[in-house]
């Protein structure tokens, strides 16, 4: 058993699945937050036998400037918890702030836009991104995009611990109707956020292009965000308002409902590594329209699990909005591959083990692989 101080940026849905499944096994694990978000991102209270410690940050935003001012609060918990390792991220975040402090065995946990998008920004990005790995004993990332990038930041391949977080195969699952494509009506989802990096309004353009050769097409757009006006603005100059379903925020119990009353999952990020929202789609059998760009590549093959379309180009989205309306009959059979590929890659039970695994490295690096 060992005492490990689990410490992310906020409290998330992918937070409370990860501290749920610490919580049953042998180690005593407490938990750090680096910084209140301004929106609820996870109501389920801390799983049970999880500690929350408190310390002088987790109270509002903190920007990369605040974090050295930190490090005095964050030396006196490792003081007081005194884990035996520490797993932290996002990487120039809470993973920088133990690098700094100096303490080891540190795994660092890349949560995707870290590396992709958040190293690249300025010097200090990309410094604090090298000084985070040198001063890893292990990283996390959940895919061989995120390896790769690593890898070009100076850490180690053979400290990396590569695999895709995985969903609930038995909370997502396929409904009875996936067999039943034909309808008259084909209904697109959209569960990202409403922010840039998304290209949610990517996704808008090409659903007014493809609802002008298609008007039976219809689309559900869940969540919210700061491109709320952008989109009522382009659905109404298009004239489509009466076709887009904005379902607000739902629970992760009502999720996979959401799914099934899709006959598509649709993707237009800019920037992901391996997309939860994806594996759940590909889980409750649906077909997937996504961006093309590296992490998506690694779930979907164009005409099997669905199709990819030249990142920010809404028309290309648009055409292969309207491909997936002329091959309806194909969504059946290409929902139960995408189902089959969950099933073989995306397992939860199966692929947290990885994570034990580097915390297993990290806790006896003489047993690391050469």
């Amino acid at each position: 058993m060992a005492k490990i101080l689990y410490f992310s940026r906020d409290y998330t849905p992918h937070d409370h699945r990860f501290l749920t499944a610490l919580a049953k096994t042998e180690h005593d694990i407490t938990y750090l937050q680096l910084e209140q978000g301004d929106q609820t991102l996870e109501e389920r209270p801390l799983p049970a036998g999880i500690e929350r410690i408190s310390w002088a940050g987790g109270r509002g935003a903190v920007h990369f400037d605040d974090i050295p001012g930190l490090l005095p609060s964050l030396q006196d918990v490792i003081r007081r918890v005194k884990p035996d390792l520490i797993h932290a991220g996002p990487i120039q975040r809470s993973a920088y702030l133990v690098a700094l402090a100096g303490f080891h065995p540190l795994v660092s946990m890349s949560w995707g836009y870290d590396l992709i998008h958040d190293a690249s920004q300025n010097r200090d990005w990309e410094e604090a991104t090298r000084f985070t790995l040198d001063h890893s004993a292990v990283m996390v990332g959940d895919c061989d995009t995120i390896r790769g990038l690593a890898i070009s930041y100076g850490m180690a391949n053979d400290r990396i611990v590569t695999f895709p977080w995985g969903i609930d195969l038995d909370q997502f699952t396929p409904d009875n109707n996936m067999t039943t494509a034909d309808h008259r009506t084909l209904t697109l989802l959209s569960t990202r956020g409403w922010e840039p990096i998304y290209g949610v309004d990517v996704i808008a353009r090409a659903f007014v292009r493809a609802t002008s050769a298609s008007p039976d097409l219809r689309l559900k757009m869940l969540g919210g965000g700061s491109q709320k006006e952008l989109l009522l603005q382009i659905f109404e100059e298009g004239s489509v308002s009466e076709k887009v379903h904005f379902p607000g925020q739902i629970s992760q119990n009502e999720l996979p409902s959401l799914y099934h009353s899709a006959d598509l999952y649709i993707s237009a990020s800019h920037s992901d590594g391996t997309s939860i929202s994806l594996l759940e789609a590909l889980a409750c059998g649906r077909p997937a329209i996504v961006s093309d760009i590296p992490g998506n590549r690694e779930w979907v093959a164009p005409g099997v699990q669905g199709w990819l379309f030249p990142d920010g180009d809404d028309e290309a989205l648009a055409q292969a909005i309207l491909g997936a309306v002329e091959q309806r009959e194909r969504l059946p059979e290409m929902g139960l591959k995408a189902r089959y590929l969950a099933e073989t890659r995306a397992d939860w039970s199966v692929n947290f083990q990885n994570l034990l695994h580097a915390y297993q490295l990290a806790l006896h690096p003489t047993k690391m692989p050469q």
